[in-house]
C-alpha cells in the first residue's frame, strides 16, 4: 500500500470512514456474545497430554484468556485453579499419563466457579506453567546433566499486563494497565509490511488506518490529539504504530487484539494508582497465625529464610522445645512459607563409609657360603722333617680364624667344638636357630701332619604377608567423621630435666567428609593412614621405627560403587657376592672362594573406599 500527500490521503481516510459506517462493527472482543451483547462466560473446551521437544506438557484449551493458580498440596498432586471457568461438553475428566512419561495421570473437575486440573507426576520433575493466547501449557521435565532440580516455592507479584501476544508466568492476571516498556529488550515486530506518506494527517485517522490494516480494535481518549507527518517505506504496521506513539508521547495496552492509546503520564498515573489500591488491599488482608513444624532440621536455623519471605506485617518465633515455627502474616504468605519449609525440611542423607586397606608382602632370600682351611706340619718331632738344615721344620696352617668364626660340626671328637680351624677361606652363611644349614668336614693324616677342615652353610627364606585393614563409619552428610585404631609406643626423650618418656602413636586412622548429590553419588574428601612399629630397625636405644603409609584425596563415588582410591608397589632386589681377591674369578674353582647372597622383597598397597546411603529411599526420593 503506497499513500500520498494531499487529497489522496484524505480520499483514503474518508474511504475507511465511509466503510466502518456501511459495516456494522464486528464483535471479536473475546468474551463478549454477538447476538446478545453479553459476556459469554469463560469455558475450558479440551485438555490433553503430549510431548514436544523432550518434554512432557497438559495443554489446557479455553474459549478466551484465563486467569489461573498452580499451588501444590502437600504430598498431593500438582493443582491448578482456573478461575471463572466452566468445563465444556465433552471434555474427558480423567487420563492417564502415556507410557514413560514423568506424568502419571491428569484429572479435571469443578469446584465452584473454578475449574481444577490435578497433575501426579514422577519425583524429581519440574514443572511450568504459561499462557499462550487462549491456551494454558503446563511443562514438565526431568533436570539433566546431574544437576539438582529448581523448583519455585513463591513468586512476588508484579503488575504486568500482556501487552502483546506472549507467554505469561503462571499467576492470576492483573487487570492494571501498562504502557509498553522497551528496557527488557528489543522488541520484536511481526506485523504485515506497509507504505506510509502523510503530511500533517490527523492522529485518530492515521491509528483508525493502522487498526484497518492490522485487523485489531483501536481505542483512543480524548486526551489523545495532534497531526502527525509521517514517511516510511516497507515497515511492518505494528512497528510503524510503536514508533508514531513514542514521537506524540503516547503510549498503548494490547490484549489480544484490543489496544488503547492514551497518553504516557495517564497510564502512568493509573499504574500508580493500581499499585497503591494492591497495597492497600494488602494492608486491609486479615492475618493469620499458622503452626509450622519442623521435623529433621532446626527450626531456628530455618527462620532467617522464613524471615524474608515475610510482608512488613509478618512475624516468625520459634518454639525450641517442639522445633515448631509460630509464623503470623497473611494466607498468600503463610502458604509459600508452607512450601519453602517442606523444601527444605528433608531428611538429611547418612552415608557409610567403608575402607579397606590390602597389603601384600613377598620376602625371598638366599646365602650360601663356604669354609675351609688346614695345616701340614712337617717336623723332626713327627717323623717327617725336611732333611734340611734349614729349614729343618715347616708348618703352614689357615689363618682366617677369630673367636666368631663358626666351628659347628668340623670334630666329632671336641662335641662339635674346634678351638683353631684354622680357615683359609672364611665367608659363611648366616646360619642359627631357624635359619639354614650347615656340614662340617675334618680330613687328617693318623700322625696329625695334614689336616683339613670344610664347612658348608646356606640358608634359604620364602614368605608371603597380607595384611586386610578395614575401617567403617557412619555419617551425615556434610558432617566430617573420624574413627582411629593404633598403639602408643613409649620412648625417651633427655632434656634439662632429665629423661623423660613420650608416647608415639602408630595407628590406623580414617577421615572422611561425604556430601550427597542430587544424583546418588557421594563427593568426599578422604584421609586414610596406617601406621606400625617396626622393630627390626631400632634406634640406638632400642626404639622401633614408624612405617608411615597414607592417602588423602578427593573423589566422587556413585552410591555403591568401590574405588581404588591409590596404591603403593614397591620391589627391593639385591645379589651380593663377597670373595676372596683373585681366586674368586677363576672359572669353576672360585666358587670355593665366594660367598653369594640374594635377596628380593616386594611390596604392595592398594586402598578402596565404597561408600553407601543408608537412606536413599527417605532422603533422596525418585
Amino acid at each position: 500500500m503506497r499513500l500520498r500527500t494531499g487529497w489522496l490521503a484524505a480520499m483514503l481516510v474518508l474511504g475507511l470512514v465511509g466503510r466502518a459506517q456501511a459495516d456494522p462493527p464486528r464483535q471479536e472482543q473475546e468474551g463478549v456474545d454477538a447476538r446478545e451483547g453479553q459476556p459469554s462466560p469463560l469455558a475450558v473446551e479440551g485438555v490433553r497430554i503430549e510431548r514436544r521437544d523432550g518434554r512432557d506438557r497438559v495443554v489446557v484449551r479455553l474459549s478466551g484468556a484465563a486467569a489461573f493458580r498452580v499451588s501444590r498440596q502437600q504430598d498431593g498432586p500438582e493443582r491448578m485453579e482456573i478461575r471463572g471457568a466452566r468445563l465444556a461438553r465433552g471434555v474427558r475428566r480423567a487420563m492417564p499419563g502415556p507410557a514413560g512419561s514423568v506424568i502419571r495421570s491428569v484429572r479435571v473437575r469443578q469446584e465452584g466457579n473454578l475449574t481444577v486440573v490435578e497433575v501426579r507426576r514422577r519425583g524429581g520433575t519440574t514443572g511450568t506453567a504459561m499462557r499462550q493466547g487462549s491456551r494454558i501449557v503446563w511443562l514438565f521435565g526431568t533436570p539433566t546433566g546431574g544437576r539438582p532440580a529448581t523448583r519455585t516455592v513463591a513468586r512476588e507479584e508484579v503488575i504486568d499486563p500482556d501487552s502483546e501476544d506472549s507467554p505469561e508466568v503462571a499467576a492470576f492476571l492483573s487487570d492494571v494497565p501498562l504502557q509498553v516498556r522497551g528496557s527488557r529488550g528489543r522488541r520484536r515486530y511481526s506485523g504485515r509490511r506497509i507504505d506510509l506518506d502523510f503530511k500533517d494527517a490527523d492522529i485518530h485517522n492515521i491509528l483508525r488506518l493502522l487498526a484497518e490494516v492490522g485487523g485489531v480494535n483501536v481505542v483512543a481518549g480524548d486526551d489523545v490529539e495532534g497531526s502527525v507527518t509521517i514517511r516510511m517505506r516497507n515497515v511492518p504496521w505494528d512497528q510503524a504504530l510503536s514508533v508514531i506513539l513514542q514521537a506524540k508521547g503516547l503510549g498503548m495496552i494490547r490484549r489480544n487484539n484490543m489496544v488503547r492509546v492514551a497518553p504516557l503520564s495517564t497510564l502512568e498515573k493509573e499504574r500508580e494508582s493500581a499499585i497503591a489500591k494492591i497495597k492497600q488491599e494488602r494492608e486491609l488482608e486479615p492475618l493469620e497465625t499458622r503452626l509450622v513444624p519442623v521435623s529433621y532440621a532446626q527450626a531456628s536455623e530455618l527462620s532467617p529464610r522464613v524471615q524474608e519471605l515475610l510482608t512488613s506485617r509478618g512475624s516468625v518465633s520459634v518454639d525450641e522445645r517442639t522445633n515448631v515455627m509460630i509464623v503470623r502474616d497473611i494466607a498468600r504468605s503463610l502458604d509459600d512459607i508452607e512450601e519453602l519449609v517442606r523444601t527444605l525440611d528433608t531428611q538429611t542423607p547418612q552415608v557409610l563409609i567403608e575402607g579397606r586397606i590390602v597389603e601384600a608382602t613377598s620376602q625371598y632370600s638366599r646365602d650360601v657360603g663356604i669354609q675351609w682351611g688346614g695345616d701340614v706340619t712337617m717336623s723332626s718331632a713327627n717323623g717327617n722333617p725336611t732333611g734340611l738344615v734349614f729349614p729343618s721344620n715347616v708348618g703352614v696352617n689357615g689363618g682366617a680364624s677369630d673367636r666368631n668364626t663358626p666351628t659347628g660340626g668340623l670334630s666329632p671328637f671336641t662335641r662339635n667344638i674346634t678351638g683353631t680351624p684354622n680357615f683359609a677361606v672364611n665367608l659363611p652363611a648366616i646360619t642359627g636357630t631357624g635359619q639354614g644349614g650347615a656340614l662340617g668336614v675334618t680330613l687328617g693324616s693318623v700322625g696329625g701332619n695334614v689336616n683339613l677342615n670344610v664347612r658348608l652353610s646356606a640358608a634359604e627364606a620364602n614368605g608371603v604377608v597380607r595384611i586386610i585393614s578395614s575401617p567403617r563409619i557412619l555419617t551425615l552428610d556434610n558432617h566430617e567423621a573420624h574413627i582411629a585404631q593404633g598403639t602408643l609406643i613409649p620412648y625417651s626423650q633427655v632434656s634439662a630435666q632429665g629423661v623423660n618418656t613420650a608416647f608415639q602413636e602408630a595407628k590406623l586412622e580414617l577421615t572422611v567428609r561425604p556430601h550427597v548429590t542430587s544424583d546418588g553419588s557421594v563427593a568426599m574428601h578422604v584421609k586414610i593412614t596406617r601406621d606400625e612399629p617396626d622393630f627390626n630397625r631400632t634406634s640406638s636405644r632400642g626404639d622401633p621405627t614408624i612405617l608411615k603409609r597414607e592417602a588423602e584425596t578427593d573423589l566422587l563415588i556413585p552410591d555403591g560403587n568401590t574405588a581404588v582410591i591409590g596404591g603403593i608397589y614397591t620391589r627391593n632386589t639385591g645379589h651380593n657376592v663377597d670373595q676372596v681377591p683373585f681366586f674368586g674369578d677363576i672359572p669353576l674353582l672360585g666358587v670355593l672362594f665366594q660367598r653369594r647372597r640374594v635377596r628380593d622383597d616386594r611390596n604392595e598397597l592398594l586402598i578402596f573406599l565404597t561408600p553407601r546411603i543408608v537412606n536413599r529411599a527417605e532422603a533422596l526420593p525418585e
